[in-house]
């Protein structure tokens, strides 16, 4: 048994136009007749809600003209609402007399189309507006973030957009019928190509992007990292440019910085410092113990903060003591001032209690071979004095002249 032929689809006959037009007047006419107190109470209604959305435009758009500060969520809202489009506000109203009045079923079908383009549509412009604005208020604080900003905000812009718009165009066909699978597939492999084929480059847009939201370091910074320590001059899309403590300018691409352990020096709390003293070993026990006393009193009289002072080691040549302190400020100039001032007060404070500093020194003691010493050398307690019994061997000791 043969398949029948399918059913060609219908031809468009002009013949047939006027009197289709005039069929959907009549059913039109007779609707408008048959529901003619809902359908003006519809438009009534209709007419407050498109002018109390334009009324709603117009002060949100005062708002954002007056606003001093882009960066505030009061702009940001404000310039949101200003971005609400009269074919939206129309469509609303449109949608309320379709909804209340009772219309044909051709007519709400058309209808809701053009509803749900322009919710959509007018849904993509508030998010973007409220994405972008966002992030301008994510980097409003530091104005060479802004500059940074300013020169990636385009990008930023077209990316944004760009998602958003897609994802409303594919929202709308979902909604028309249209299948959508192989236009959302061809979008997600094209979006794979470009991303593996420019992936440096949007690595190091991306890090650019994370350190300006992010905020470990800013313009004017100095941070340390690997074995470089250097000033953060600019912040660019692709890197980062530095001018090290010994002049040189230093470049390096922001994703590779940022995989970096990196020393902010700039937002330092405070700056510890570290003194190694060594005295030498005929201080006495009693001035020793003295030490971190006199080390206590030195750094609080000089606006310090004590940390500890204390005998740490018997050296070759002294007795070594640590004294730590902090210097309460940011500044690294303050940092050495002090340093120097509390370095001067301990050699002054030691000269006049009479602690002696130590220095790398070496004593040679030389004994004749029964064990006496042998001048020059210091005096040694007779109760020391080790002396080897001799032995009777055909030499003669030391210093003796031999008998003729």
């Amino acid at each position: 048994m043969s398949t029948p032929p399918p059913t060609p689809p219908p031809r468009f006959d002009p013949d047939t136009l006027i009197p289709r037009l005039e069929s959907y007047w009549t059913a039109l006419v007779a609707w408008v007749q048959g529901n003619a107190v809902e359908l003006g109470l519809a438009v009534i209604a209709a007419v407050v809600v498109f002018l109390l959305l334009s009324w709603l435009k117009r002060v949100a758009a005062k708002i954002a003209r007056e606003s001093e500060q882009r960066a505030e969520l009061k702009s940001i809202i404000a310039r949101t609402l200003a971005r609400t489009s009269k074919f939206f506000r129309v469509m609303v109203a449109v949608e309320v007399v379709n909804r209340s009045a009772n219309a044909p079923e051709a007519l709400t079908r058309f209808v809701d189309v053009l509803f749900t383009i322009a919710v959509t549509i007018q849904i993509a412009v508030w998010l973007r507006e409220i994405i972008l604005g966002l992030i301008e208020r994510r980097v409003s604080e530091g104005q060479h973030e802004r500059d940074t900003l300013a020169s990636a905000m385009v990008l930023i812009r077209l990316s944004v957009s760009f998602a958003l718009f897609a994802i409303a165009t594919i929202v709308i066909l979902d909604n028309l019928g249209v299948n959508v699978t192989g236009l959302v597939a061809g979008l997600g492999v094209g979006g794979i190509a470009i991303g593996l084929a420019a992936q440096g480059i949007f690595s190091d847009l991306f890090a650019a992007i994370s350190i300006i939201f992010d905020k470990p370091f800013r313009r004017g910074d100095v941070i340390s990292y690997d074995t470089t320590t250097a000033r953060v001059e600019k912040i660019g899309m692709k890197s980062t440019r530095l001018r090290a403590l010994t002049g040189e300018e230093k470049i390096i691409a922001n994703g590779k910085l940022l995989e970096k352990e990196i020393t902010n020096n700039t937002l330092t709390v405070y700056r510890r410092i570290t003194f190694h003293l060594g005295v030498v070993y005929q201080t006495t026990t009693d001035t020793a113990d003295r030490v971190p006393v006199i080390l206590r009193e030195i750094v609080e009289a000089n606006d310090s903060v004590f940390i500890r002072g204390s005998f740490v080691n018997f050296g070759a040549s002294s007795l070594d003591f640590e004294l730590l302190f902090d210097v309460m400020s940011d500044d690294v100039d303050v940092a050495y001032a002090k340093r120097h001032v509390i370095g001067l007060e301990i050699i002054r404070r030691f000269a006049a209690e009479n602690i002696e500093f130590a220095y790398p020194t070496q004593t040679t003691f030389t004994a004749a071979p029964d064990g006496t010493m042998i001048m020059p050398y210091a005096a040694i307690p007779e109760s020391l004095t080790v002396k080897r019994p001799a032995k009777s061997s055909g030499r003669s000791p030391a210093g003796a002249v031999p008998k003729s």
